[in-house]
């Protein structure tokens, strides 16, 4: 999926202007325009000031329809664990985010990989 499609989709089915979006983010109305057409890739503190102008939560920026079910069953890691505080916390998200786009054969691969890895 490319993420300017998906941002401009949202915005249109909302009745927007890249103008209202402008208005509510603060960013300007020809990067808006260079994200929708695919020039710009937006770094994920933008995604979230589009997610809040468009009055969606950050996942449907991802995926059309309702939370994931793969994500809705994941865990938030303890105190002490990976993942749970800073950068870590930062990565792990993003990798369950993109897990939760792939599809079962590709998660399975990949995990198999890591393991491989991870005893390497």
């Amino acid at each position: 999926m490319v993420i300017g499609y998906r941002l401009k989709e949202l915005r249109e089915s909302k009745e927007l202007s890249q103008g209202d979006i402008e208005k509510r983010t603060g960013l300007l109305r020809c990067y808006i325009s260079r994200v929708e057409n695919g020039h710009t890739v937006p770094a994920i503190e933008t995604l979230e000031k589009m997610a809040r102008a468009l009055e969606v939560p950050m996942y449907r920026l991802f995926h059309d329809g309702e939370v994931p079910a793969s994500l809705s069953r994941l865990k938030p890691p303890k105190d002490d664990e990976f993942g749970s505080r800073g950068n870590d916390a930062v990565y792990l998200s993003k990798l369950c985010r993109l897990l939760a786009k792939m599809e079962p054969g590709d998660q399975k691969l990949l995990l198999h990989m890591a393991q491989k890895v991870g005893r390497g």
